[in-house]
């Protein structure tokens, strides 16, 4: 089994929330652009060897986004234009529906959409 892990859920993972123990034995499926928002968070928080570790650490698990994903993430983002997302959570969504598989996330705004994994 595969999930597309969105940084929300990255981070959790990092933090150890006992919420995510049960994905830790999954594929994880994410993007570069992800781990490009859990780094610049943890380089916040915690330091350049932190933030380096877990960036290597979710590397190999990205996955390449097309253009038609780009196009539907833009697509996406303007329908929902009053919950704000980011382009980055649009992708991940996007890229998530077009592998067929579910989106984990503990960010709100996605708790109601179709084909998300809600873990807070």
């Amino acid at each position: 089994m595969n999930l597309f892990f969105d940084t929300y859920a990255l981070f959790e993972i990092v933090h150890k929330n006992k919420n995510y123990a049960p994905y830790l034995n999954i594929g994880i499926i994410t993007t570069r652009m992800n781990l490009m928002e859990l780094h610049y968070r943890l380089l916040f928080l915690y330091g350049k060897e932190i933030a380096d570790k877990a960036f290597d650490r979710f590397l190999p698990f990205t996955a390449e986004i097309s253009d038609e994903v780009i196009k539907e993430a833009n697509q996406l983002k303007l329908l929902y234009k009053k919950r704000e997302f980011s382009y980055i959570d649009c992708l991940g969504y996007m890229l998530s529906r077009s592998m067929n598989v579910k989106f984990l996330t503990g960010d709100k705004q996605f708790e109601k959409l179709e084909g998300v994994e809600f873990v807070k």
